[in-house]
């Protein structure tokens, strides 16, 4: 028995509520399941189908990437990873395998050309991006400091310590380990100010961008050593 929100009007507890008056009227008779399906025109679609699942709901209808009319349905990675996430609040799972929730978004963005928002919960290309120092820093020595979930659970290959100016030298640290590059602490200070300098003027600083940094630093203490040698001679 589904009862739909198909304007996106509902908010979550008068949606929860209205499943609970059924209940309260029909009991749960054998071989019916309640069914919610909700669309996104207030931004409330998940939190609805959530609500839903409180009251009693065991079919959602929801789509990837909360495809759909208008503003679009209920997100199933969205629902999927809250109830995952908060199984003990909720009391339920779904046995939708996560790990292939990130593949699938990208299949379908491939098919239908419509693009995912960067900062879509989950799948967005900024879900388990950081910049901000502190939170680089917190992720580095232990990334349920600012993750509610790994992002290869969802099958997102690898997080993404993003370089800007509010990064922090721990991830550029890092990052310049990933590429090879090991600096002392007056390179990494140097490469730092390089790098924050041109996060200043450019709207992202490339992974290229921070390698040729670094190779102009870099190899540039043998010379560097060289005159301090020949100034103190």
């Amino acid at each position: 028995m589904n009862l739909p929100d198909t304007v996106g009007y509902a908010v979550p507890e008068e949606y929860g509520a209205m499943f609970k008056r059924v209940r309260e009227h029909l009991g749960d008779p054998e071989g019916v399941t309640l069914s919610a399906h909700c669309h996104d025109d207030l931004g409330m679609a998940v939190a609805n189908s959530l609500a839903a699942v409180r009251a009693g709901v065991r079919q959602i209808e929801c789509t990837i990437n909360g495809i759909g009319e208008r503003a679009g349905n209920a997100s199933l990675e969205e629902v999927v990873v809250a109830l995952a996430v908060r199984k003990e609040s909720f009391g339920v799972s779904t046995g939708i395998r996560l790990e292939q929730l990130f593949p699938t978004s990208r299949m379908l963005t491939e098919i239908t050309g419509a693009l995912v928002a960067p900062n879509k919960a989950v799948v967005g290309a900024n879900a388990f991006a950081h910049e901000a120092g502190i939170h680089q820093d917190g992720i580095i020595k232990n990334p349920l400091t600012y993750e509610i979930i790994s992002p290869q659970t969802v099958g997102v290959p690898n997080r993404s310590l993003v370089l800007g100016k509010h990064s922090g030298r721990n991830a550029l640290r890092m990052t310049l380990k990933e590429m090879g590059y090991e600096a002392s602490d007056a390179e990494l200070a140097e490469i730092y100010r390089r790098v924050t300098a041109l996060a200043d003027h450019a709207k992202q600083v490339r992974a290229r961008d921070v390698v040729d940094i670094a190779h102009k630093v870099i190899r540039r203490r043998p010379a560097a050593m060289a005159a301090e040698s020949s100034s103190a001679a």
